[in-house]
């Protein structure tokens, strides 16, 4: 298969399904950790043609609804400063804050601009050196390398008016964070294929082994997922707890070495809080010391900045599988994507924007 149409065939699509429900024989709950794989479940209603006993637990792969209020807030204080181009790709900008977001900024005069890259963002700065040019980075490990790109070709330029907002997070430490929790119903994972495009699965082999938990490195066409489900039960079946990789046409087992080298240059593994969820050890990346003077937190001052989350979102445990959107009393009422309480509800991979867009007729 070489195209999207043939990962979306209605007849292979049925046939998978049926072979799910052929070795099941028990109830299974597994989590999709990316929210692009959300997006394809709601979307095609893959979740309704499996057999009932498999049940699908959204995870806390949405990058934007992952970035903890905090952040956002350190992003609207250097956006609003007159001095400061603040660039950040489209979804970021309605992500509420405490009081207001990053569109608010722009409309009050804010020099806020949608990038589609950060080298684009490197770019402005070369042509703008009188201002500072500030990219917001965040994302999972998929995004870092460009972000990472862009601050070594801002190096190379000599660039002193650019930096970065950092924000990234990890995928392997919120498996754990999972896994580890006394309400987890987990019992198995479709990894993020993006993602182990990067990494590789080695770092998921240790947590398989662990936590005796199958995961299968899956692509987020219908059919990518569906034959992720199937392996993983599969799995479950059979009593195995391996690291499988699904998504064989794009993941190499040791990932993409180039991207590799880079990374661990230029970021160092911290501690990270997650919207909703609290902070995970290790579970973020951030500049290293050598690269400190591209950090906008430190630059503009904003580090002490901190933020409660709001107590009507539930984003926290929508990320977490242990809600579903349609449990949370302000779906679709005093939340949606014009007025969004937080950030699932804003983000292109979020589980409650998916959940509105596709699914709001049939609440039940």
């Amino acid at each position: 298969m070489k195209y999207v149409d043939e990962y979306r065939n209605a007849d292979a699509v049925a046939r998978c399904a049926d072979a799910v429900r052929r070795i099941t024989t028990r109830p299974w709950k597994i989590m999709e950790v990316c929210g692009g794989q959300t997006h394809a479940i709601v979307r095609f209603g893959l979740d309704e043609i499996l057999p009932r006993e498999i049940t699908l637990i959204h995870g806390p792969g949405c990058p934007v609804c992952v970035t903890p209020i905090e952040i956002i807030d350190k992003a609207i204080a250097i956006a609003a400063r007159p001095e400061v181009i603040f660039c950040s790709f489209g979804d970021m900008l309605r992500v509420p804050g405490s009081h207001q977001d990053l569109l608010a900024v722009k409309s009050a005069g804010g020099d806020v601009r949608i990038v589609y890259s950060p080298m684009d963002a490197v770019t402005l700065a070369r042509k703008e050196p009188q201002r500072q040019v500030v990219f917001f980075a965040i994302g999972f490990e998929t995004t870092a390398p460009a972000n990472v790109m862009a601050v070594l070709h801002a190096e190379r330029l000599g660039l002193e008016n650019f930096s970065v907002l950092v924000s990234h997070v990890l995928v392997p430490p919120a498996m754990c964070a999972v896994l580890d929790s006394p309400r987890n119903l987990v019992q198995g994972f479709l990894a993020a294929g993006h993602v182990c495009a990067v990494m590789g699965v080695e770092e998921y082999r240790p947590i398989a082994a662990k936590y005796r938990t199958p995961i299968v490195v899956t692509g987020f066409e219908p059919l990518d997922i569906l034959h992720g489900v199937y392996a993983c039960v599969r799995q479950l079946e059979e009593g195995r707890a391996e690291v499988e990789n699904q998504y064989a046409r794009v993941v190499r087992d040791e990932g993409n070495a180039a991207a590799l080298a880079q990374l661990r240059k230029v970021l160092q593994t911290v501690p990270r809080k997650w919207r909703g969820i609290g902070e995970i050890p290790d579970s973020g990346w951030a500049l290293r010391k050598e690269y400190a003077r591209f950090d906008a937190a430190g630059r503009f001052a904003v580090e002490g900045i901190v933020a409660e989350e709001p107590a009507e979102c539930l984003a926290g445990e929508v990320l977490q599988g242990h809600k579903k959107p349609f449990d949370c009393p302000a779906f679709g009422i005093r939340c949606t994507p014009e007025n969004p309480l937080g950030a699932p509800m804003v983000s292109a991979e979020g589980a409650c924007a998916a959940y509105y867009r596709y699914r709001r007729q049939s609440r039940p």
